[in-house]
């Protein structure tokens, strides 16, 4: 099985060697060629986390032997997690929680993030290699502590975070800027995510960062990484299979996904899975007022004419999409040329449209919906009050999203709803839509939050205020590549 360039299709080659490199050099981002052979229920059913990860992973990477997948699996999912589960189910009075944030960030990259560097450092190994790989990472929030947790002291690995200096929780910024690792680097930018993103793209092509490169590869560990999308489409099987062996619905029972969308990463994973079996109806892209994806499933037409939103679930806070372009690639039959046009009508102009035929594709799969300020604040304020659940807006806009769908289209298949973040990683807001208390410190809103809750504060977060803050550097935008020049001239000095 190969993973080929969105944007070159000759650019073809073993999934370990897609997960090293993480970004073509051409711009696009590795897809599989084709498919496996369908998931069977036998496969997975009665299997715990660590059980399903290994029937996906040793199907999507084939290049792994079954040996070294159950390595990194048994190396990522284990203590790590405060819930045997790993992925745990609450019900709802109309559908499920996926609980995504037991991990040891609290947020579901946490999932993907504690076995990419397990792969990535197998995959090394593979080709005997002993240059470093320098990891270079966007986040709106959520992405950068997990992946400083999951990469903090790995041999042979460095990595380097950029973060928009406004538009993250005090929360992530100060998990972020308190991290540990001797090979960690946090950098805050004054822009938004988009341009964060658009500087870690741009330095795996720059020749001046690539010039500065000498005894070190680029690679990533955002969701524009092989290596972290494909560990998420495990979670989709596993909730199913927790359905299936709870006896609420029959192994073939489609179901639908809600999932809170903003590179599109996570929602891929579900399209993923539906493609290798899982009886998946409708995946519900759930925006809030950074509706770029709402639109664009509606219309056929991406467009980035639009204002951008800071809003209180950051990690949606975000218009270019990067995923969506392998989703696109895949639906247009590989068509690396019409994806590459896109790409570059969507950077010169700021837009694209899709044809009717790959339109209606995007439609039999996928919904849209997006949600306002208010309207997310009030989801919080009622499942709180209404049933005793807790969550975070970014759950929230998910949980709204499947209700919006719902009324405007009556189905009413099951629906599970993915819930990325614990709510103490925005106890501000939280805090201020259950009990309208407006508590600016963060850290004591978080205090507060337990109070009025009861609701048990995640150990990673608990003593936050008290660590160090080791990370305090703000950049402009147009110093992105100076920047990371000189941090790869650091590393190929190091390893020297």
């Amino acid at each position: 099985m190969k993973y080929i360039s969105s944007r070159n299709r000759s650019c073809r080659m073993d999934s370990h060697e897609a997960i090293i490199r993480g970004l073509s050099e051409d711009g696009g981002l590795f897809t599989p060629e084709s498919f496996p052979d369908e998931i069977q229920p036998e496969d997975i059913l009665n299997k715990d986390y660590r059980g399903i990860a290994e029937v996906i992973l040793k199907a999507m990477l084939d290049d792994y032997s079954s040996e070294e997948i159950r390595h990194c699996v048994d190396s990522a999912y284990d203590e790590k997690f405060d819930t045997p589960e790993i992925v745990p189910l609450t019900p709802v009075h109309d559908g499920w929680l996926m609980e995504l944030w037991h991990g040891p960030t609290s947020a579901f990259k946490d999932l993907a993030l504690t076995i990419l560097p397990h792969l990535l450092t197998t995959a090394y190994a593979k080709d005997d290699r002993s240059d470093v790989v320098s990891i270079l990472t966007a986040t709106s929030g959520d992405t950068g502590k997990a992946a400083l947790s999951g990469f903090a002291d790995v041999p042979n690995t460095a990595i380097t975070v950029f973060y928009p200096e406004i538009g993250v929780s005090a929360v992530q910024k100060r998990q972020m800027n308190t991290s540990k690792g001797n090979n960690v680097e946090v950098i805050a930018v004054k822009g938004n995510f988009d341009d964060c993103q658009r500087m870690v793209k741009e330095a795996c092509a720059s020749e001046e960062v690539l010039a500065a490169c000498r005894g070190v590869t680029i690679s990533s560990a955002n969701s524009i990484n092989a290596g972290r999308l494909i560990p998420q489409i495990v979670y989709y099987f596993h909730s199913y299979a927790q359905l299936v062996q709870q006896g609420t619905i029959a192994w073939g029972d489609p179901v639908n996904f809600s999932v809170p969308t903003g590179n599109f990463g996570d929602i891929l994973a579900g399209w993923l899975a539906k493609q290798i079996g899982l009886p998946v109806n409708r995946l519900i892209c759930a925006s809030n007022t950074n509706n770029v994806l709402t639109d664009f499933l509606a219309t056929g037409t991406y467009s980035l004419d639009r204002k951008f939103h800071t809003t209180m679930s950051p990690s949606m806070d975000i218009l270019i999409s990067s995923n969506l372009e392998r989703l696109l690639f895949l639906l247009s039959g590989q068509d690396d040329r019409q994806i590459a046009a896109w790409m570059k009508q969507l950077k010169e102009e700021g837009s694209y449209t899709v044809g009717p035929e790959i339109h209606e594709k995007l439609k039999a799969d996928f919904a849209g919906a997006w949600t306002s300020e208010e309207e997310c604040a009030a989801v919080i304020h009622d499942l709180w009050h209404d049933e005793h659940v807790l969550i975070d807006p970014h759950t929230a806009v998910a949980l709204s999203a499947m209700r919006r769908y719902r009324e405007k289209t009556g189905d009413m298949t099951p629906c599970i709803v993915l819930s990325t973040a614990s709510p103490y990683k925005f106890c501000h807001d939280v805090l201020e839509c259950i009990s309208g208390k407006n508590i600016p410190d963060d850290f004591e809103a978080m205090e507060v939050l337990h109070e009025v809750t009861g609701m048990p504060i995640p150990v990673n977060l608990r003593n936050l205020k008290e660590l160090p803050v080791r990370f305090t550097r703000s950049i402009a935008i147009e110093d992105g590549m100076h920047v990371i020049a000189d941090r790869m001239r650091s590393l190929g000095h190091v390893q020297d």
